[in-house]
């Protein structure tokens, strides 16, 4: 955790105890009254906070077996930037195994993405559907942690579709994203490599790219077909076949590099 990040309503309240931002303060970074700390509101300004009072209490449980501390952490905030702003890469991602869903929300977030459009596909596997990660607000915790590790207030939107064709309207016809600007990663049958199909594309920190990333299984004969139908370029990242989450971070990192947003 790089910055402490509090919602609108909670940045002007004190911070209970037991709140985990709380015990990472007192107990990771060892912050005592009058220390500041890097905070912001979240898709609002960042800035620094300073304690002002650590008021705390013991108490016991209500069996009366066990006591614990509680009490609230006084602060104030200063406001200083916008934050850091995300940047306009949009990705479809197969539903992937919900450990791998884990770490690529969190790194995807780090990398300040825009968008993360989950997606249902022919082979995904049925029960990571069901899981409990498979709900939009388990997601954005994860999409917040990696906000958080980025020292960033701005957390990237969340999407889940149960079908592919939803996936694609949703983000390439809402958001009229440009046909050349639509890259689906696969190393089936590839019409170029992404590192030199991106050399001759011409992108900015404004120009809206959508990239399309399989499961674990990749994408089927149909799914390509789909693809292709909606003016997608099929690329390659080399001949390896990569984890989801490890496709996702390379080709994210690859395609903001040439947005010039890495420099």
């Amino acid at each position: 955790m790089n910055i402490c990040l509090f919602t609108k309503e909670e940045i002007s309240k004190p911070l209970p105890y037991k709140d985990e931002r709380a015990q990472h303060l007192i107990k990771i970074l060892h912050k005592k009254e009058g220390d500041s700390f890097s905070a912001g509101i979240i898709e609002g300004k960042a800035g620094t906070a300073c304690i002002t009072k650590i008021e705390t209490f013991e108490t016991t449980s209500s069996d009366g077996k066990k006591t614990y501390t509680d009490g609230k952490i006084y602060f104030s905030f200063t406001p200083e930037t916008d934050g850091k702003l995300l940047h306009p890469l949009k990705l479809i991602v197969g539903f992937p195994r919900p450990i791998q869903l884990k770490r690529l929300l969190r790194d995807v977030a780090g990398l300040g993405v825009e968008e993360v459009h989950l997606t249902a596909t022919e082979l995904t596997e049925k029960s990571y559907l069901n899981s409990d990660l498979a709900q939009e607000s388990e997601c954005y915790k994860m999409l917040l942690e990696g906000t958080e590790q980025a020292a960033s207030t701005h957390v990237p939107k969340i999407f889940i579709h149960d079908d592919l064709s939803k996936a694609i309207n949703s983000v390439c016809k809402i958001n009229h994203i440009e046909e050349n600007k639509r890259l689906l990663l696969d190393n089936i049958r590839p019409q170029n490599n992404l590192y030199d199909y991106l050399q001759n594309l011409s992108l900015s920190n404004s120009t809206p790219v959508v990239a399309a990333i399989g499961s674990e299984r990749g994408w089927t004969e149909n799914e390509r077909k789909l693809f292709l139908e909606n003016n997608f370029t099929l690329l390659s990242m080399g001949s390896r076949v990569l984890r989801t989450e490890t496709a996702c971070t390379v080709a994210s990192s690859l395609i903001l590099a040439r947005m010039g947003v890495l420099n």
